[in-house]
């Protein structure tokens, strides 16, 4: 399958009840709102997908993983209803990978910034690199990480959180991560992380996919409030994005 977009594209593989989420833009793979409508689509086809049994979610390159949201196109927002899109762009990824059948297993080779942090705390099992630091940076552009929230404290915990969210300028390193479970498995290089990570996806894939789809179901309970949740929270980044502190903010940070 291949989903192409104006900005950026989708591609996907499948091999071995294997399938390879690959997404790629220019700008430190970062998300504009049709490449958010193309992973979501790939994500419910896989769902429904029984060839498959495991979804590997990466991006391309050996630089950053994601850079979030696409700053060209917030910029461009000039209306709530148009800014609660956007960022519902976010929420529909993140209800998509928790109400997938299949696990889904993250490849994090590089930096994640804002939304990159949500779609690594939203796989289910993350393998990373020394080079995959964190950063929620939204606060210090006048908006904030609520979309991705609840994936996030429910990986790391409303403690590791709210370090990350007020802490917007600064880096938290893979370790500080990996020690507060945003990354499974930590790998001092990409060789050695994809090694492990094909020899891992293969013992998954050869499990009973009823088990896989059950335990999937355990590991995401009490979260099927997150249908309406995150479309609120989308509501409020909608907002504050139109403010004038968000608008000199982003035109600043862009410089």
């Amino acid at each position: 399958m291949n989903a192409l977009s104006q900005n950026g594209f989708i591609t996907t593989t499948i091999d071995n009840k294997i399938a390879i989420i690959t997404f790629s833009h220019p700008a430190s793979n970062s998300f504009p709102s049709n490449l958010l409508k193309d992973l979501t689509g790939e994500l419910n086809l896989l769902s429904e997908n029984e060839s498959v049994s495991v979804i590997i979610l990466k991006s391309s390159g050996n630089g950053a993983f994601c850079a979030g949201a696409s700053f060209d196109e917030l910029l461009s927002i000039d209306n709530f209803d148009d800014g609660k899109l956007f960022f519902s762009g976010f929420a529909n990824v993140i209800n998509a990978m928790r109400t997938c059948k299949k696990i889904i297993i993250g490849r994090i080779q590089g930096k994640a910034v804002g939304g990159g942090v949500g779609l690594v705390s939203a796989c289910d099992y993350v393998f990373a690199t020394d080079n995959a630091s964190v950063k929620l940076s939204e606060i210090a552009i006048g908006i904030g990480p609520f979309v991705i929230e609840p994936a996030v404290s429910r990986k790391i915990g409303k403690t590791a959180m709210s370090q990350l969210t007020l802490a917007a300028h600064d880096w938290k390193n893979a370790k500080w991560a990996f020690e507060n479970g945003l990354y499974s498995e930590l790998f001092t290089s990409i060789e050695d992380l994809d090694s492990t990570l094909t020899v891992f996806a293969s013992k998954l894939a050869s499990y009973n996919p009823e088990a896989l789809q059950e335990m999937k179901k355990v590991f995401w309970e009490n979260t099927s409030h997150w249908d309406v949740l995150l479309y609120d929270r989308a509501a409020i980044s909608g907002k504050l994005v139109l403010s004038e502190f968000t608008k000199n903010a982003l035109s600043a940070f862009k410089k």
